[in-house]
Parts: structure tokens; sequence; C-alpha cells
């Protein structure tokens, strides 16, 4: 599984980046998680409201920084 945060690297950026790390890791789940600062990548998502998390190429959540349960779910489904 491919995850990535986008976000410029603002609190709320690396906090998305720090929850989501310790929700794959609780879940065992085989994934890569990185960040994407780069706003051309970030544009090319269609993302205009940071932070977003992608899921294997699809943005799943974006201009939040969700609960530890619902990266879960969201991983999960």
């Amino acid at each position: 599984m491919q995850i990535e945060i986008l976000g410029p690297g603002c609190s709320k950026c690396q906090s998305l980046y720090k929850i989501t790390q310790e929700a794959v890791m609780q879940l065992g789940i085989d994934a890569t998680v990185t960040k994407v600062e780069d706003i051309m990548e970030i544009m090319r998502y269609g993302v205009i409201s940071t932070p977003a998390l992608v899921i294997d190429g699809e943005v799943v959540l974006k201009g939040r920084v969700p609960s530890e349960d619902e990266i879960k779910t969201l991983l999960t489904t």
C-alpha cells in the first residue's frame, strides 16, 4: 500500500503524517508512508486544501486532520 500525505509542511500536515504512521504500525499494514510537499505535485491531485491523505493514488481525505481511528477505518476499507 502506498500512502501519501500532501501538504507544504505545516503543523497540521506533520500531525497527519505522524498519526498515519502510528495507525499503519498499530494495524500492522505493509505500507509506505511518504510526505509530498511540492506544490506542483499536490496540485496534480486536484487538492487545494491541505493536509490531504492519498491511499494508492486516491485522495481519501483533505482539508483536516482526522482522528487516528478514522485513519484506521480509511486504511482498512
